[in-house]
């Protein structure tokens, strides 16, 4: 008798999710790392743009901030 290596999954938790993608882990990987890419700052601008986190962060935890749905929302 000839074994088989399988892989099972529920209808439907495919259904649900539109679909399922089978990747090894490599190639995962690989496409995480390319997909957004990646800037580091030096000096005064990573200063800068750590306290601009901070701030908005800071904001977002004290309910300062709001949904919106469009940038002509902003005006």
């Amino acid at each position: 008798m000839h074994k088989k290596d399988t892989i099972l999954l529920k209808k439907k938790d495919v259904v649900t999710h539109d679909g399922v993608v089978v990747l090894s882990l490599k190639e995962y990987e690989r496409l995480c790392k390319h997909t957004v890419p990646t800037y580091y700052l030096l000096g005064m601008d990573a200063k800068k743009s750590d306290l601009l986190v901070e701030e908005g962060l800071r904001q977002h935890r004290t309910h300062k901030t709001k949904k919106i749905t469009s940038f002509l929302d902003l005006s």
